[in-house]
């Protein structure tokens, strides 16, 4: 009788491990929309989607030395407060291939199943410039609608310049003020790739923690006067 109580015992402790990963599992219900991002050698990347007036804009990428393989697949596993690791990503299955792209740096630009990823945050980054090392690889900014993401005004060539000399030395910090005006800017690489910068002007500010200085505010005010 008491072998059986203390079996029975033993099974009701065993049985209990299970609970506590249960309880880990993400609520019921939920529906998490990740981002199309991924992770490899400590910097995450994202995809950006072209808008719909723009997805016969022509983007030409060349794959280029493996660079790893996706480990995690997020989506229909991953909670909301999960923390991304080296190789996960949110919609490519595991074993994807991550390469570089030829011509680019891979702390800027990655591709994986033919699709292009732009970093997006790197913590060992301290400036614009460490964080997008596109140096000569701008092909042209653009301002966008803030109501659909259509290209509305073109950067001069010579505001192109005057603004990449100062966004590359912008420090990248912690900021908590975004009042001002919305500027959306566009910023397209030589080889079609392009990714967004969202821009508040009273604030001075970008979405990535770049903080600018007078003449990124300058510039942006330039071209904004042009479009009136």
């Amino acid at each position: 009788m008491k072998k059986g109580l203390m079996i029975s015992f033993l099974a009701v402790i065993l049985s209990s491990c299970h609970v506590v990963p249960l309880l880990k599992q993400c609520p019921q219900n939920t529906i998490i929309e990740w981002v199309d991002v991924l992770m490899i050698d400590d910097i995450k990347y994202e995809h950006y989607f072209p808008d719909s007036v723009d997805e016969s804009l022509l983007v030409t990428i060349e794959k280029g030395e493996e660079i790893g393989q996706v480990t995690y697949k997020m989506a229909d596993h991953a909670c909301s407060n999960h923390k991304m690791q080296n190789g996960h990503a949110a919609h490519l299955e595991e074993g994807t291939v991550i390469y570089e792209v030829t011509g680019y740096p891979s702390e800027l630009l990655v591709m994986a199943n033919n699709v292009a990823y732009i970093a997006q945050i790197n913590k060992q980054a301290k400036t614009v410039g460490e964080l997008y090392p596109m140096d000569q690889l701008v092909k042209n900014i653009y301002i966008e609608s803030l109501e659909d993401g259509r290209r509305i005004h073109t950067f001069s060539q010579s505001s192109k310049e005057r603004f990449l000399n100062a966004f590359y030395l912008l420090p990248l910090e912690d900021w908590q003020s975004m009042d001002g005006e919305r500027v959306f800017l566009e910023i397209e690489l030589n080889n079609g790739v392009s990714f967004r910068q969202l821009y508040w002007a009273d604030s001075n500010v970008f979405h990535n923690g770049a903080v600018g200085n007078d003449e990124v505010k300058e510039v942006i005010q330039e071209e904004l006067a042009q479009m009136k």
